[in-house]
């Protein structure tokens, strides 16, 4: 009897360090040690967004790339040093990654009220979600627990981060790749229904691809050169490019994608024409869905339990 009390004893301890350290995303994670995370967050963004509309789809792109690579961990913030290389400098977020001060803030806010608390992973997550909810989207709880890596891999924010030339095979892959489907793809591909990309990303585009509405070419050929021009920017979103709503998918349909990897998901076949067609009809479906694949992509890898760090400089590892 001893020694089965002595196995089920240790047996408890081993699971009660398994539960610790793989510990899962909660809802209200920092509700008793950082009760004011929430009202910080959203505050802070209300005063950055004031300040500039687009800065809330900077703010969501930062979040989508960072959740990509090596999945949602805050490694994307982290700059590079002299013995630390970083993702700010690889080819999807050189020179176009924007709203890093915005996330520094926001730590510098958080911290004041609960020191070496709350990850910038989590900080971030949150921002996302506040950014989309105040240009007139839905809004969703954030499960949080995240912890920030410690690392960083450029080499993987240059392969498994979608282009914008991709086409869909592509697209479809490197989704599935993060356990994300065609639905998700569809649906997160609406999140282009708010901020600005630049010339050298739709060129291509406009210049050369039939599948798209000969007087929108035009227009923007107006603002890119064929040559030269390379960071002048044009709206995703062809009418309402700093509000949350459908006309993304409306645009699609018209044949007014601005960027190749957009108009792919609307190419005559397959279920996420469908579904473009739903969601240009239906705004509540579309914000309703959009929500939920959020919070899958929010999941994708996180660290937790005694994983990672509480960062005290979300540009720096401690």
């Amino acid at each position: 009897m001893a020694t089965f009390t002595k196995f089920f004893v240790i047996l408890s301890i081993v699971s009660l360090f398994a539960c610790c350290t793989n510990a899962q995303l909660v809802n209200n994670f920092y509700g008793t040690t950082c009760p004011s995370l929430q009202t910080i967050v959203r505050n802070t963004m209300i005063s950055a967004i004031k300040t500039e509309a687009r800065i809330g789809a900077s703010i969501l792109r930062l979040f989508f790339h960072d959740c990509f690579v090596n999945g949602c961990d805050g490694s994307i913030l982290l700059d590079d040093t002299a013995t630390f290389t970083g993702e700010k400098n690889a080819g999807p977020n050189k020179n176009s990654a924007r709203g890093f001060e915005v996330i520094d803030t926001i730590k510098t806010n958080v911290e004041a009220s609960c020191n070496a608390t709350v990850s910038c992973a989590d900080i971030l997550a949150l921002a996302a979600r506040d950014g989309i909810f105040l240009l007139g989207g839905p809004t969703w709880i954030v499960p949080l627990g995240r912890r920030d890596a410690r690392t960083a891999s450029q080499s993987a924010a240059n392969s498994q981060i979608p282009g914008p030339s991709s086409d869909l095979a592509t697209l479809t892959t490197m989704f599935r790749n993060k356990g994300l489907t065609l639905n998700d793809l569809t649906v997160l591909s609406g999140a282009h229904t708010i901020g600005q990309t630049e010339c050298q990303f739709f060129r291509n585009r406009i210049y050369n691809e039939t599948n798209i509405d000969t007087n929108f070419a035009t227009l923007r050929k107006a603002n890119c050169p064929s040559s030269g021009g390379d960071t002048n920017l044009a709206p995703l979103d062809s009418l309402t490019p700093t509000t949350f709503d459908n006309n993304y998918y409306s645009d699609l349909i018209a044949n007014k994608g601005l960027l190749h990897s957009d108009q792919a998901l609307f190419n005559g076949v397959g279920s996420q024409v469908s579904l473009v067609r739903t969601y240009s009809r239906n705004t509540i479906a579309f914000k309703r869905d959009f929500a939920a694949a959020m919070i899958k992509l929010s999941r994708i890898s996180p660290l937790t339990g005694t994983n990672g760090e509480i960062r005290k400089n979300c540009r720096l590892v401690n």
